[in-house]
């Protein structure tokens, strides 16, 4: 089957994106310094990379043992696997962690060992998500049926009690990841004809196979096996890593485009939406918490998502200070630039729209707007 694609208006104000990269290219050649990543870079994936595995090692060999030490192990394990995510494998999957494919590769590779599948997650990711953002019907982070993520979408009875269930369904989230959902997306793009033209789809699902099979078998069985507790205990403790995880990764991703201020689209295979790619990202994303640098450094720099969107070719320890140059261009050709001053700003923002979109409040505002 043919991919069927969404196109934007190349001839609405291009010259926008052109002077952005112009001024941004200029900032890298004037410092004399490299868009992929740094030592900063390093120093952090050495960090992630311990913060997940090395709670793992401890519990395996014993060092650390009795119920309440080993699930500190996993909650530690929950934030480092969170972290792995938000500041090493995504670069790396984005091309941006280094110049070196290989180096990449290998560190894109950490995906499968927090539960993952790197080829669905760069469909889903790098040509879905970054392509057509918050366009309903393409975007599959605003795809999930039993949530109400965008205005587009038809309301359903359950979602008025979405505000109440979005946190415990966001909790689940890396859990089902690891789980099933990887194998009904490669269903479902081999349908669409997204999987890569280098493989099959029988090879992605061998892979696919192969790759939970090592992430459980490290993961899970291992320390059933290896740690002296009761099995159900070491489950508990595996749970709670996922619930950990799959929380902080939800609610950082979600506030960056499923708020009050963002807009959302819907569109029909092969139509054009008004703007062109990166205004279309300036209206669809937002950014958060500026100020915050232990947070953006934790998250990867996601804070500044917008110029993740424009430049996810640049790695993130770049985003703070190239910020200053998309306000500056965004402002001289008077595009808006969505940004919450708060973490706590952009969720309660994320929250009170799922709020509305439950409960028909949203298309109550906008009857009265338009009178």
């Amino acid at each position: 089957m043919n991919r069927q694609v969404v196109k934007f208006n190349s001839a609405s104000r291009p010259e926008f994106i052109q002077e952005l990269r112009s001024r941004v290219s200029t900032y890298f050649k004037n410092k004399g310094i490299s868009h992929y990543g740094n030592w900063q870079m390093w120093l952090k994936t050495a960090f992630m990379i311990t913060l997940y595995f090395g709670p793992l090692t401890l519990m395996l060999t014993g060092v650390v043992s009795g119920l309440w030490p080993v699930l500190a192990m996993w909650v530690l394990m929950g934030f480092g696997m969170a972290g792995i995510g938000f500041s090493i494998m995504h670069d790396a999957n984005h091309g941006s962690y280094s110049r070196n494919k290989k180096v990449n590769k290998i560190m894109g590779f950490l995906i499968h060992f927090i539960g993952g599948f790197g080829i669905n997650w760069k469909i889903q990711h790098n040509v879905l998500h970054h392509s057509y953002t918050n366009i309903d019907g393409f975007d599959e982070d605003i795809g999930l049926k039993i949530m109400r993520f965008s205005p587009t979408q038809p309301r359903k009875p359950y979602h008025r009690f979405q505000l109440i269930y979005a946190p415990f369904l966001y909790s689940l989230m890396t859990l089902y990841w690891s789980t099933s959902k990887d194998f009904e997306q490669l269903v479902r793009y081999r349908q669409k004809g997204l999987l890569p033209g280098r493989i099959s789809f029988g090879k992605a699902l061998a892979q696919a196979i192969a790759y939970k099979l090592m992430y459980f078998a490290l993961v899970l069985v291992l320390p059933l096996i290896l740690v002296a507790l009761p099995w159900w205990q070491i489950v508990l403790g595996f749970v709670v890593m996922h619930l950990i995880s799959g929380l902080l990764l939800a609610l950082v991703f979600q506030p960056a485009h499923v708020t009050e201020e963002t807009d959302f689209f819907k569109a029909e295979p092969g139509q054009s939406m008004a703007n062109n790619w990166a205004i279309h990202q300036m209206y669809t994303t937002a950014n958060f918490a500026h100020k915050n640098r232990l947070l953006s450094w934790f998250i990867g720099g996601l804070n500044y998502q917008i110029e993740h969107h424009l430049f996810p070719n640049i790695c993130h320890v770049h985003y703070r200070q190239i910020s200053r140059i998309v306000r500056e261009v965004a402002a001289e050709f008077e595009i808006p630039y969505l940004q919450f001053n708060s973490f706590v700003g952009a969720l309660r923002s994320h929250f009170v729209l799922l709020h509305e979109l439950g409960t028909g409040k949203y298309e109550r505002k906008l009857a009265l707007t338009a009178r």
